[in-house]
Formats: structure tokens, C-alpha cells, sequence
């Protein structure tokens, strides 16, 4: 059995909760799923936007996707599997392997949002690697990241 209090969670968070009842932004651990030899895959809630509430633009996810695509990529490569956006658009649900620590999923996720703040352009945003690439803006990234940077203090705040 997994201890998530010792990876810095509050075990009363982990896993599905009463939509109606969470705050945002947060950064969540949804689910540990062990394997058969020990390895252990971890679902983490990126909650922006309370649900049920405001949503993302299309814009906004898409190129907010693409910076945490490159983002965890670039900073836990060895851990990062994927990045899924909500399909009720108020956030992402991020996959890591081995990787389950509270400490360090929050650490990179704000080096992420501090590379979006000076960034010169969308990650990826190109013909060759978008299947979608005319619908991007900086400018919206850069606004979400200063609003969830501005909420940091929340994070754990879950309910």
C-alpha cells in the first residue's frame, strides 16, 4: 500500500472527489496505479478552473498543452508519459511513471508556468508537429500561467 502523506499528499484528496467541492487551481494526486514488478504509474490532477464554473478556451488548452507537453518533457523525462486535457476544460490530467512526489510534480509545474511568463512563442506550434497549428496564443498561456502562478498558495488546497 502506497503511503501518500510520505509523497506529500493529504490522503483524504487522493482519488475521485465530490466535483462540487473542489477549489482551483490545485495540483491533486488522482490515482497510483502499482505494476506487477513494482512500478508505479501516477495520475495527477492539474485543476485551473473550478468546475462547473468557467472553462478554458479551446485556444487557451491547446496552447497551454503544448507547454506542459514540452515542459515535463523537458524537466522529468525520465518520468513523463503524458499530458491529457479535461474534456470539461478546466484542466489537464498529467501521467507520470515513478514519479509520485508532491514536492517535485509542484516544483515543475511552476518552472513550467515561469518558462510560459517568457516565453517567445507556443511550444510545437508549427505545420510539422500540430495537427491544429493556427490555433495558438501566447498571450492567453502567459495569462493562465500568471493566474495559477498568482494562486501557488492554493495548490493543496483541494476542497
Amino acid at each position: 500500500m502506497l503511503d501518500f502523506v510520505q509523497l506529500g499528499w493529504e490522503a483524504e484528496t487522493v482519488g475521485e472527489l465530490d466535483h462540487r467541492k473542489l477549489k482551483a487551481p490545485h495540483v491533486k494526486l488522482r490515482a497510483a496505479t502499482p505494476g506487477a514488478t513494482g512500478d508505479i504509474v501516477y495520475s495527477v490532477d492539474l485543476r485551473i478552473n473550478e468546475p462547473n464554473s468557467v472553462f478554458l478556451s479551446s485556444t487557451e488548452m491547446h496552447s497551454f498543452e503544448h507547454f506542459l507537453l514540452w515542459g515535463f518533457q523537458k524537466y522529468l523525462p525520465q518520468n513523463f508519459i503524458s499530458i491529457g486535457l479535461m474534456g470539461c476544460q478546466t484542466g489537464f490530467y498529467l501521467i507520470l511513471f515513478n514519479e509520485g512526489r508532491a514536492g517535485v510534480i509542484r516544483d515543475t509545474y511552476e518552472a513550467i508556468l515561469k518558462d510560459v511568463l517568457v516565453a517567445s512563442e507556443v511550444p510545437y506550434a508549427n505545420i510539422a508537429q500540430c495537427g491544429n497549428y493556427k490555433n495558438h496564443s501566447l498571450e492567453m498561456a502567459q495569462a493562465l500561467a500568471r493566474r495559477i502562478l498568482g494562486a501557488k498558495t492554493n495548490w493543496n488546497k483541494i476542497v
